[in-house]
């Protein structure tokens, strides 16, 4: 009798708003008729990502551009969030095992006013912006008043942030973070109820402003205790790449790699590849999302996407005979829907090995925390409450 297969090393793969059509409960979040890739196929006449169309991207619904593929070099299907929200830490929590009904909150028109003023209070500084607003464009519109006055730049986006800027020549750095900390103590209050708190902070003149690598983000730890959670104490390797170790708050990480761009993720990705580990690469790559989703460039999202298909084919060929590539999303952010927002989607699974003789269509998922049993299940640790294990749907098909 054959061996069901288990797999040494995982490899899970976030394309950072990614989504693949509305989900059935999109009016509720007013994302009716959102497609995000649908939408930037349209947009560039046609993607072309043939290895994407090769494991079967084009099988789980019709893409512009991609073939749909004879024999699917993976498994396939779309899944949908059970959480009560569309940020990337409920995403991500949930595809790690959690399921989040009390979603964070969002400020669209800025932070109230009360909240406002307790921060200078507490802080003894005044604050300009808080607005959504992208992180170098505030810099170029506030940073000169900000070096005259000390004031504060605060502004937040489509996620559940409060960012903090400021010229380190002006706000010592153990201030901004100071400051973040008090931040973060009132944000955790049912009301306002904000994901993460960033210092964002800065050099250089009017004009030519640059952020410096000293960012800190200072995040809610998660619900419970995720698969990553179970695998760290199990001692196995959880390697994050990009903001995982961020949205996680490094809880259940052994092991850190930050990154600049997708490029970059996709290099750190690759470094991993030719690690000696066993257990979980995690990575996110979120210029999808913060470049080209939230600020509605559909052309810019598309020439991103295919940037990513060109660097699959050195994933593949790195990977062994017992690992495992799942490649997904977290949520969507259609380029040409209204607003900056997420958008409440479908959102991909690809799952491949080495020797598959055909992928198939798997189940569509209810939650994303399918994925985090499915990796709870092939490293033998505690299964999370919530989602269901798939890994025998995609055992014993290998050549």
């Amino acid at each position: 009798m054959k061996q069901n297969k288990t797999f040494k090393r995982v490899f899970l793969v976030v394309m950072d708003s990614v989504g693949i059509g509305e989900a059935p409960d999109a009016k509720k979040f007013g994302d009716e008729g959102s497609d995000t890739l649908g939408h930037i196929a349209e947009r560039m006449n046609g993607l072309n990502m043939p290895v994407m169309a090769e494991l079967g991207l084009s099988n789980i619904r019709p893409i512009q551009g991609l073939e749909k593929a004879e024999k699917p070099k993976a498994f396939y299907t779309k899944m949908q969030e059970a959480s009560n929200g569309k940020d990337t830490m409920t995403g991500h929590w949930e595809i790690m095992g959690l399921n989040i009904q009390t979603p964070f909150q969002v400020f669209p028109e800025g932070f109230p006013a009360e909240l406002i003023q307790e921060l200078e209070s507490k802080t003894g500084r005044k604050v300009i912006g808080n607005k959504p607003a992208s992180g170098t464009e505030i810099l170029d519109e506030l940073g000169k008043e900000h070096m005259d006055t000390g004031a504060l730049i605060v502004y937040t986006s489509a996620d559940s942030v409060l960012q903090i800027a400021a010229h380190e020549g002006i706000v010592p750095l153990d201030e901004l973070y100071s400051i973040c900390k008090i931040a973060r103590e009132m944000t955790l209050r049912d009301e306002y109820m904000v994901g993460r708190v960033i210092a964002r902070p800065f050099i250089g003149e009017p004009g030519n402003f640059k952020r410096t690598p000293n960012r800190h983000d200072y995040a809610l730890k998660p619900f419970g205790r995720t698969v990553m959670n179970e695998l760290k104490d199990a001692g196995l390797d959880v390697l994050s790449i990009g903001k995982i170790a961020d949205i996680y708050d490094g809880e259940g990480i052994t092991e850190s790699f930050r990154t600049t761009s997708n490029m970059d993720g996709m290099d750190k990705l690759n470094q991993t590849l030719g690690m000696d580990f066993t257990g979980l690469s995690f990575l996110n790559l979120v210029d999808f999302d913060a470049a080209f989703g939230h600020r509605r460039d559909p052309m810019g999202y598309g020439k991103a996407l295919e940037e990513f298909d060109a660097r699959l084919p050195e994933v593949l060929g790195k990977m062994k005979d017992d690992d495992l590539l799942i490649i997904t999303a977290d949520h969507g952010n259609d380029p040409v829907h209204h607003g900056t927002d997420h958008t409440r989607e479908y959102v991909p699974l690809i799952v491949h090995y080495k020797g598959i003789r055909e992928g198939k269509e798997l189940s569509v998922k209810e939650t994303f925390a399918d994925i985090g049993a499915t990796i709870a299940d092939n490293f033998n640790v505690k299964m999370p409450e919530n989602g269901k294990s798939f890994l025998a749907e995609i055992q014993g098909e290998e050549i």
